[in-house]
């Protein structure tokens, strides 16, 4: 078949009718066309030849046109494609390497089989333009609502047709044992779109926190204007779920905003959600008082906040545990995913016991250690003394305060306190150096005797050894495994060991060793103060 420019004309036109049927823009079938042909020329012209096609975008005519490019004579491979320049006089006035000679050649007739392979070329064109399209209207959707029609169910995932393409909403992103038809409405929040080999991949969610916090901004207008911000959400997807907001308006009552008249705005949400049942909480930028509102219903009688372990501690009434826990460990569950912290919550009486074990453990240590009868061991204890340290080394007003306690009696607590303390050391000492710990690391400041035990035990025996520890190694942290924090034990840990307290630690071993420069030291705190001045002349702008 020639390709006359009838055929070619027809051709535009089809390329036209597609592009509008696939909303892709024209001009890429019509590149799909000038590729497939240029393929076609090649297969009668020689497949070395550097042959183009070039369709008038108004008429529709194909000019063909082979084009050779000037290269240096060792550089000459491809004699179809390339030449000379002592060649390319023949045909230029002033020939220069990387100058083109085009000349048009005779057009193609195309075959059966090159007919159907030019087909193949603009179907294939036609996809991935097509595909583009889909990918760059979606990925700016990712993170919004989105209303569907269910197609068809695969194996429990539901494809959902949304429009110009197609979404998945996998077996575990819906609530519950939601079962959909075909042509069933559906509204989903885009959790993910991809682009993928087989087209872009939009994946759906009925489950993600996200969707339920769409919800209340389609709902609540104070939330979509910004009055009224989300700051935490946490569901048990189809049972319950915990939200938590805060108002920038103090007109404006946030978690009254969001349940609405007679509960209108909260239950619209609640219907979406197949009946799952939700707590709206007041936000607290203090994060105990922000606890104590998230685990409501219950209540609260006390909460420890251990912010380096990221961990909280709650008691409550004896009555209140199983509330607090809620069914399955509901609401304890919630309450911890909301606040991003670990959650212990035990019941008055486990604490009572707790401090009273405290007391205990404390009153013996003093009655064994000071030689002191019981009644007095739990004076000090109750009078706030915890550890020898604080007894041996307090001023001695705060122990003249203890009934009974005179100036001589004060001295002779701090004597006994010292003396047992240096024997201590003295033995931590000894052992240290049976170990094999260096003088090096014993004259080191900063580490005490039962630190330099504690370091040899585990191998750690010259400065050498010290400076290269890590400062979590000493001080110990914790480490995110599997979505469950992990405690790292520290070697000095049990010592009260600060992160900071470390790393300066080892970078001092560091600097005395002649590993670091003090100087550059001195320089990145320079840095660093600078950084933090840029940072606060910006917060006060």
């Amino acid at each position: 078949m020639a390709i006359t420019s009838a055929n070619q004309l027809e051709l535009l036109q089809t390329a036209e009718a597609v592009a509008r049927e696939k909303m892709i823009d024209p001009g890429l079938v019509v590149e799909a066309m000038e590729e497939s042909l240029a393929r076609a020329a090649k297969s009668r012209y020689g497949s070395e030849m550097d042959i183009r096609v070039s369709i008038d975008r108004k008429t529709g005519r194909a000019t063909f046109t082979r084009v050779r490019t000037v290269v240096e004579e060792e550089e000459l491979e491809n004699y179809q494609a390339e030449m000379t320049v002592e060649t390319a006089r023949q045909y230029l006035s002033d020939p220069k390497v990387g100058d083109t000679f085009v000349e048009e050649v005779p057009p193609v007739e195309l075959g059966r089989i090159a007919a159907q392979s030019a087909k193949q070329v603009i179907l294939q064109k036609v996809r991935e333009a097509e595909r583009d399209r889909q990918y760059e209207e979606f990925k700016d959707r990712a993170g919004t609502i989105i209303n569907g029609t269910v197609k068809r169910e695969e194996y429990g995932n539901v494809i959902v047709d949304v429009g110009r393409g197609e979404a998945i909403l996998r077996r575990n992103e819906k609530i519950g044992r939601e079962s959909y038809r075909p042509s069933d409405r559906i509204r989903c929040y885009i959790k993910d779109v991809r682009r993928e080999t087989r087209g872009p991949q939009i994946f759906l969610s009925r489950t993600d926190p996200q969707f339920m916090a769409e919800l209340f901004k389609m709902e609540v207008p104070e939330i979509y204007d910004g009055i009224i911000e989300i700051k935490a959400v946490a569901r048990d997807p189809g049972s319950r779920a915990k939200i938590a907001v805060i108002s920038y308006d103090g007109s404006i009552d946030p978690v009254g905003a969001c349940v609405g008249m007679r509960g209108s705005r909260v239950q619209a949400v609640v219907n979406e959600l197949q009946g799952e049942k939700i707590d709206i909480i007041p936000w607290n930028e203090d994060m105990p008082t922000f606890l104590v509102n998230a685990l409501q219903p219950a209540e609260v009688s006390k909460v420890v906040l251990d912010e380096e372990a990221e961990r909280i501690e709650v008691v409550v009434p004896d009555e209140q545990l199983s509330l607090a826990i809620g069914r399955r460990g509901q609401n304890v569950r919630l309450a911890s995913q909301l606040t991003g912290l670990d959650i212990d919550i035990m019941t008055e009486e486990e604490e009572s016991k707790r401090r009273q074990a405290e007391f205990e453990e404390r009153t013996r240590l003093f009655m064994d250690t000071l030689d002191l009868d019981e009644f007095f061991a739990q004076l000090l204890v109750s009078e706030g003394f915890t550890n020898l340290e604080e007894v041996a080394y307090v001023e001695q007003d705060e122990l003249l305060v203890i009934d009974g306690v005179d100036e001589d009696t004060a001295e002779e607590l701090q004597t006994r306190a010292r003396e047992h303390l240096e024997e201590q050391a003295r033995k931590a000492l000894e052992r240290a150096r049976e170990l094999g710990v260096e003088d090096s690391l014993i004259d080191f400041d900063g580490l005490t005797p039962q630190m330099l035990e504690a370091l040899a035990e585990d191998g750690i025996k010259t400065l050498e050894d010290f400076a290269t520890c890590a400062d979590w190694e000493l001080a110990g942290g914790w480490t995110t495994v599997d979505g469950q924090r992990v405690k790292d034990d520290g070697l000095l840990e049990k010592f009260d060991v600060d992160l900071e307290e470390a790393q300066n630690l080892v970078m001092t071993a560091r600097v005395l060793l002649g590993w670091v420069d003090p100087t550059e030291l001195e320089a990145e705190d320079e840095d660093l103060d600078g950084d933090l001045e840029t940072d606060e002349a910006e917060d006060d702008r």
